[in-house]
């Protein structure tokens, strides 16, 4: 049995291909449109899926939705009558829109449906899942565990806004339920819009600034914003926020509560800015941990999955982890909107269709998150031949050795291998390397390549069988979810004139043998590389060991600010040619960028949008 899953018209649209289970294909729109968080129809990612699962339009059994849209109005109409006549303006806008595409949604995905096969019955094929049953499924149905319970925050579905599931075998039952306007994934969102970031985009930003703070605003967050119990259910008091009835997520009360208008974006990032990013994470931190705990003494199962855009913050998830009240923690790596559309798939085929689940014996069954498109080496020469790249083809182990000993010189090197990641994080098969020993190779990587804030912390991919040496973590972490600590032995203890000095003045101190990837807590989002899901990463990893005797990494991922991570090898040229990066191996095919027509350089650094 094929199924078709489709996450679209929000943000982050996805498609993704299942067969009798087992996921085939997943891509998310903004890698082949080049617009990032691309909200259309998902065309060109049905295309890819179809194509790798060699399958026709016409043989698909099932094409499934990830939301209900007929709810989701019901919520905007329930809501505006709630707070009338307040918010006539946001209503006067969204309406007309709901009006002429949302609300039917089911004729306009028939009709995309149709440019692939005109004389398909596609309406008797077409079916919806809720959001949250979407993003449940995809966090149970692929992870490692027969019976699991299930948690998934994020902004708002139709109406839920975090949710517990149970799940056992190929069912999954929702048991509770905190609705909107009540919402993690909002509350998170209202201060990365207030400390001057993009909501659905900045988010990682501001978890990211959080350690150069100090939560100075977790009491006032705690009795005015948020009425928290202590089995971490929750409300918001609404007199605070304006996404209810408004056009923005906060209001002139936030404002006055906080001392300050919301910081203009680009503007200079003050210590204000860092103590209010440390407070709301710490809030989100205390009501994550409140609410596993609850869901620890409630259920029998020993085992959790989490899904939904809050399960991004790697930070709560490591807190979760160390937490020990689960014993084994799987997050979906594509836990936002995108990962909807396999969650959708899988929902339709174990819970509609029935159809009977294998868990998998060995990861997951995500296949290291790896399921976009792959090129061909002839592929690979002939694409870069075409747009003018000069470059060397080299065996694997040539290609390995040349690639480490680029990395030990201080290179950045763009790293194109295999099939491409689904989700938000590079994997190592759309990656941008460099050698974790350098102290300045975050801020140079960030200002030179990235084009971008200097305080953004980079991940560490290091050999899974050698990540227990250097960090705080005795589980496998394949997608880059866990925040944990360097391990004391490896850590430099700080002196006392750089523990007095400010914010990001202590960005350029060397806190541990790797300080490229050592955050200023001293910690790090850690992935472990496993030679079953990506043995080239896995090798390249060894090779840098055996030279160095450090088997980490720089892991960033493949694009500049404002870009999605490349697709193509052409994306990845383009990308090379428009950035800082020294190296780039794509396939076998080894480029040095001192050897390219430089007429070919892109100034990419007046073009970018902001993130």
């Amino acid at each position: 049995m094929k199924i078709l899953g489709i996450s679209a018209f929000y943000h982050d649209s996805a498609s993704a291909l299942i067969e009798d289970g087992k996921i085939i294909a997943a891509a998310q729109e903004e890698r082949f449109s080049r617009k990032k968080h691309d909200s259309d129809f998902p065309a060109q990612a049905i295309a890819f899926c179809l194509k790798e699962a060699r399958t026709k339009p016409e043989d698909l059994d099932y094409v499934t939705f990830y939301d209900k849209p007929f709810l989701k109005f019901e919520r905007l109409l329930e809501t505006y009558l709630a707070f009338a006549p307040r918010g006539f303006s946001s209503f006067a806008m969204s309406v007309p829109i709901w009006l002429k595409e949302k609300l039917f949604q089911k004729s306009l995905l028939q009709k995309k449906l149709a440019t692939f096969a005109p004389d398909v019955d596609w309406e008797s094929k077409l079916l919806f899942a809720e959001h949250h049953q979407s993003h449940a499924a995809s966090a149970f149905f692929p992870s490692p565990f027969d019976n699991a319970a299930i948690l998934t925050m994020d902004g708002v579905g139709e109406w839920a806004t975090t949710s517990v599931f149970e799940g056992e075998g190929n069912n999954l039952a929702v048991s509770r339920e905190i609705h909107f306007p009540h919402s993690l994934g909002l509350l998170y969102s209202a201060f990365t819009y207030y400390t001057g970031f993009r909501v659905n985009s900045g988010e990682y930003k501001v978890m990211g600034l959080a350690p150069y703070g100090t939560a100075l605003y977790k009491d006032k967050i705690l009795k005015n914003l948020i009425d928290l119990k202590s089995d971490g259910t929750f409300r918001l008091n609404m007199e605070f926020f304006d996404y209810c009835t408004g056009l923005c997520m906060t209001n002139d009360k936030f404002n006055q509560l906080f001392g300050a208008p919301p910081r203009l974006p680009e503007s200079a990032i003050t210590q204000r800015e860092m103590d209010l990013a440390a407070s709301i994470q710490a809030v989100i931190e205390e009501v994550v941990l409140r609410l596993t705990r609850s869901l620890g003494k409630q259920l029998k199962t020993r085992n959790l999955c989490l899904a939904g855009g809050v399960a991004l913050n790697c930070v709560a998830n490591g807190k979760v982890l160390r937490d020990g009240v689960f014993e084994n923690v799987w997050i979906q790596p594509a836990a936002g909107d995108a990962g909807g559309a396999i969650g959708a798939a899988l929902a339709a085929y174990h819970i509609y269709h029935g159809g009977e689940r294998h868990v998998c014996t060995g990861l997951d069954g995500m296949s290291g998150a790896f399921l976009g498109p792959t090129f061909e080496q002839f592929e690979i020469e002939t694409r870069l031949k075409a747009v003018g790249a000069v470059f060397d083809v080299l065996n694997e182990d040539r290609l390995i050795s040349k690639t480490t000993d680029g990395l030990i010189s201080g290179k950045a090197v763009g790293w194109f291998q295999g099939r491409m990641e689904f989700g938000p994080r590079a994997l190592g098969g759309r990656s941008i390397l460099g050698d974790p020993r350098c102290r300045n190779m975050q801020q140079a990587l960030n200002l030179k390549v990235k084009y971008r804030e200097s305080f953004r912390p980079f991940a560490p991919s290091i050999l899974i069988e050698d990540a227990a040496d250097w960090f705080e973590i005795n589980k496998p972490s394949p997608y880059m979810l866990f925040v944990t600590e360097v391990k004391k032995s490896r850590q430099k203890k700080m002196t006392a004139v750089e523990m007095d000095l400010f914010g990001i003045e202590k960005l350029n101190i060397a806190r541990s043998d790797i300080p490229a990837v050592t955050h200023v807590d001293y910690s790090a989002r850690v992935q472990t590389v496993h030679n079953e899901t990506n043995p080239r990463y896995h090798k390249l990893l060894r090779a840098f060991k055996d030279k160095t005797k450090c088997p980490a990494l720089i892991n960033t991922s493949f694009n500049i600010r404002g870009e999605p991570i490349v697709c193509t090898p052409e994306d990845a040229f383009r990308c090379f040619m428009g950035s800082e990066i020294d190296v780039l191996a794509i396939g076998n095919c080894f480029l040095e960028k001192e050897k390219q027509n430089h007429f070919l350089k892109i100034d990419y650094k007046d073009a970018m949008q902001l993130d």
